[in-house]
């Protein structure tokens, strides 16, 4: 978990503006599906690059490339899903409202 830890500082460091600082403890569950899924994301992206090592026709790059968009979209799905369900539950309950905007903001940038 502490090598989990160092990569998201150096994460945050590395895309500076976009992060905001905050952070959130996932449980074991969530944890381990949104890792998973970022596991295979990566062997997909890994085949793609061997693809075009080895010259790989476009359209079956294309078709890989297409399928990890699908993968990524499903785990911005996963994780906003539990974001909603999780931290932004909490902050109204708590009385900050404040996170509609940022969740509003959000969706925005997703939705481009």
């Amino acid at each position: 978990m502490a090598d989990t830890l160092n990569m998201t500082e150096e994460l945050q460091e590395e895309c500076g503006c976009c992060c905001s600082g905050k952070t959130k403890e996932r449980d074991d569950k969530e944890f381990k599906d949104l890792m998973n899924r970022l596991k295979r994301i990566e062997g997909q992206v890994r085949g793609v690059e061997g693809m075009l090592e080895n010259d790989a026709y476009c359209t079956d790059i294309l078709m890989q490339v297409s399928a990890i968009t699908s993968a990524l979209n499903s785990f911005n799905k996963a994780l906003l899903a539990n974001h909603m369900k999780t931290c932004v539950v909490e902050n109204i309950r708590e009385g900050n409202e404040e996170v509609i905007d940022e969740l509003v903001a959000t969706m925005q940038k997703l939705m481009k």
